[in-house]
C-alpha cells in the first residue's frame, strides 16, 4: 500500500502582520494541512493564538480552486477542554491535545469527536505511549513531539525515530486510519529518516516560513520522500 505523505506548514514561524497572505501562500506552494500550534504561557512557556485567529484564517485555508486545506490544531494548553470546543467550532478540521495536559483524556477526545472534529494525542520527547493502550481506538491521529514543546527552531531529538516506529507498530496493529504526525525540527535533510521511522504527516516551521521560496522547500521534501 502506498503512503500518503502530508506536509503541514506550522504558521507559527509564519509572519504574523501577514497571516493570511502567508496561509494562501503557503497552500499555494503546496501545504497538504495548516498547522496551527496553540500555547496558553502555562503548560508551555509561550503564548500563541486562540480560537478568533483560528475563524479568521479559516476562509483563507483553501486551494486555488476553492477545496478545503484542513486545519490541524495542537493544543498545548492545560486545561483543554473549553479551549478544544472553541476551537471546534472557530473550523478547525482536526484537535490534538497533550495526555497529561487533561485531566481525563478519554472525556476529552470524545468531547472532541462530539464537535465533528478529528482528535488526536500528543506525545513530548520523554512521554511514554502508554495511554495508546487504551484510547487508539478512538483517535484520528498521533503526533510525535521531536523537540520541546513550546518554542520554534528547535533541533530534532533523534530518539523521537524509535517512538515513531512504536507508534506506527501500534497503528498497525489496531487496524485503523490513524495518522502519524511528527513535529519538531523537521528539515529537507532529516524528512525521509522520519518517513522510514514510521511518519506520514510532517510539520515543518522554520523550514518552509523561513525561506524565500516556499515552494521550492516543500517540492524537495516531497523529493526527499520519494
Amino acid at each position: 500500500m502506498t503512503t500518503t505523505f502530508r506536509i503541514a506548514p506550522s504558521i507559527l514561524s509564519a509572519d504574523f502582520a501577514r497571516l493570511g497572505e502567508e496561509v494562501k501562500s503557503v497552500i499555494d506552494a503546496g501545504a497538504d494541512w495548516i498547522h496551527f500550534d496553540v500555547m496558553d504561557n502555562h503548560y508551555v512557556p509561550n503564548l500563541t493564538f486562540g480560537p478568533m485567529v483560528c475563524q479568521a484564517l479559516k476562509p483563507h485555508a483553501k486551494t486555488a480552486e476553492g477545496v478545503a486545506v484542513p486545519i490541524d490544531v495542537h493544543l498545548m494548553i492545560s486545561p483543554v477542554d473549553a479551549l478544544a470546543a472553541g476551537f471546534a467550532e472557530a473550523g478547525a478540521d482536526l484537535i490534538s491535545f497533550h495526555p497529561d495536559a487533561s485531566g481525563h483524556v478519554h472525556r476529552s477526545i470524545q468531547a472532541i469527536k462530539s464537535k465533528g472534529v478529528k482528535a488526536g494525542l500528543v506525545f513530548n520527547p520523554a512521554e511514554p505511549l502508554d495511554v495508546l493502550q487504551w484510547t487508539i481506538d478512538d483517535i484520528d491521529l498521533i503526533l510525535i513531539m521531536s523537540v520541546n514543546p513550546g518554542f520554534g527552531g528547535q533541533s530534532f531529538i533523534d530518539s523521537a525515530l524509535r517512538k515513531i516506529e512504536q507508534a506506527r507498530k501500534l497503528i498497525e496493529a489496531s487496524g485503523r486510519d490513524i495518522r502519524l504526525e511528527v513535529d519538531g525540527g523537521i528539515k529537507v535533510d532529516n524528512i525521509r529518516r522520519v518517513a522510514d521511522a514510521g511518519a506520514d504527516t510532517f510539520v515543518a516551521g522554520s523550514a518552509i516560513f523561513g525561506q524565500p521560496d516556499y515552494k521550492r522547500v516543500i517540492d524537495q521534501m516531497r523529493l526527499a520522500l520519494g
